[in-house]
């Protein structure tokens, strides 16, 4: 058993009643138990369930509740609403701007209030627990006529109202998504005054940086103001250094981050692949970075093409060629992958998938990133212990988030697990290829509920909408 904390793997039973965890003892120490069902899993890793922190799951929760690229990696928590888009409070007048489209089409949002969110949730009963961000996007688009000004004071004001209202209901906190271009006309001023209910709530806040390209010290320090003026954690989306001119600061950043967390609590999540995906951007096309499509509505075809295939076809630059394709998505190969591993072992990263379900042909990420880590990066190239890795994937997230009661394996908590084959684990997923399950996942319990086994669902989903709970300072 490896417990979260970090502490060494150690022999242990465990017995779960009524979804939680009801006893850690030595081996036989339970024999004299009686237990409706026994497992035996002699030669495998139990483990907390993995808590992905960065996710858009956001209406596929509800859409398609079984939730099987997360569950079939061992994920029992997702958290929802980042890059300052989310599902709730959101009433569009019209098609959801970008890059909130990522989420769905107009007809998914049907949440007008944090609280129909939430009870649409318990409705669901997704495979894996949902706690979730408001975001800062989804605000703006409620109260501004539009998205390419900053918000004046009453509608600042009026933003602040929604966001106390879904804090009372249990949101964790808010999300930015500055590097947008609906976001990116709120001076950090605007963001400022909207943090600061966050406080009294005792929620955080979590944040895609204004750049990751060059001027990502700028951007780090802007977030790290917010977050000192509003008296709260900051949470930094996906850090990576983007972009050929930007490859090799990953020392620099991570530096100027570990000054900030000397004084105010600072963390970040990391994907563990050396590549991104959004929406297509014009501005982050560069000649020198492969950009594969991932969708596109005026041209479908193009789903899986290059846009520097696609531009070819065409007889057209690929600046021009991704205007044509707008809206689209797209996989950009923009990291380096020294930078990525100097980040992903960092003591403060924590893992997020940052995984797109309504991509036709979705980033490997979302299938196959904690097996990725626990494979590749902890078992192959020893960046970390495994002790370690089951650590930045499950009490240190869950402390860092306010998830009470998860991510360690203590009586108790909730029974969220998950039974792995450190030896074969390891992400099948490829950009070619990428919705395949993992490898090496034994079985996987959300609130006791047995769910996943063999890689096979059960058909059982046990997983519930988690409030808001303490954030513990530990987790910085």
């Amino acid at each position: 058993m490896i417990d979260g904390t970090g502490a060494p793997a150690t022999p242990a039973d465990v017995s779960l009643v009524a979804g939680r965890i009801a006893a850690v003892r030595p081996p036989g120490a339970l024999d004299a138990w009686r237990a409706e069902t026994v497992h035996d899993a002699a030669g495998l890793v139990l483990a907390p369930g993995f808590v992905d922190v960065h996710t858009h799951d956001d209406t596929t929760v509800i859409r398609a509740p079984e939730m099987w690229p997360k569950l079939s990696q061992g994920v029992t928590t997702v958290v929802v609403g980042n890059c300052g888009i989310s599902a709730a409070p959101v009433r569009l007048r019209g098609d959801p701007p970008d890059p909130m489209n990522l989420l769905g089409r107009a007809g998914d949002f049907r949440y007008p209030t944090f609280a129909s969110y939430r009870d649409a949730v318990t409705r669901a009963r997704p495979a894996v627990n949902v706690a979730a961000l408001v975001g800062h996007t989804a605000l703006r688009a409620n109260h501004l006529d539009r998205l390419d000004r900053p918000a004046t004071s009453a509608e600042i004001s009026a933003m602040r109202d929604e966001l106390r209202d879904a804090l009372a209901r249990g949101a964790l906190g808010l999300s930015t998504g500055l590097a947008y271009a609906n976001a990116r006309a709120a001076p950090t001023e605007e963001v400022v005054a909207l943090a600061e209910p966050l406080a009294a709530a005792g929620a955080l806040y979590a944040t895609h940086l204004r750049s990751e390209f060059a001027e990502i010290l700028d951007a780090l320090d802007e977030a790290v103001r917010i977050g000192r003026h509003a008296r709260v954690p900051v949470a930094v989306s996906h850090l990576k250094c983007a972009g050929p001119d930007n490859w090799g600061r990953s020392e620099e950043v991570l530096a100027t981050l570990d000054a900030a967390r000397a004084s105010h609590p600072v963390g970040w999540d990391c994907y563990p692949y050396a590549a991104g995906s959004s929406t297509l951007d014009v501005g982050q096309v560069d000649p020198r970075v492969e950009i594969t499509i991932t969708w596109s509505e005026p041209h479908p075809e193009a789903s899986g093409r290059s846009l520097a295939h696609v531009a070819a076809g065409w007889g057209t630059t690929l600046v021009d060629a991704a205007h044509r394709l707008q809206p689209a998505g797209a996989i950009y190969h923009s990291i380096a992958e020294h930078d990525m591993r100097r980040i992903l072992r960092h003591p403060a990263t924590v893992v997020g998938s940052d995984g797109l379900p309504n991509d036709p042909r979705p980033h490997p990420r979302l299938w196959g990133t904690f097996p990725r880590v626990l494979g590749r990066y902890c078992r192959d190239e020893r960046l970390f212990s495994l002790e370690d890795a089951v650590h930045r994937m499950t009490a240190l997230p869950a402390r860092r988030f306010g998830l009470a009661e998860r991510g360690v394996v203590r009586e108790g908590h909730w029974a969220d697990l998950v039974l792995f084959d450190p030896a074969t684990v390891r992400d099948v997923a490829t950009f070619d290829d990428p919705q395949r399950a993992a490898e090496g996942i034994a079985a996987v319990w959300v609130n006791g509920v047995l769910s996943s086994r063999d890689q096979q669902p059960t058909g059982a989903r046990g997983g519930r909408f988690v409030e808001r709970g303490p954030i513990d300072g530990a987790g910085y």
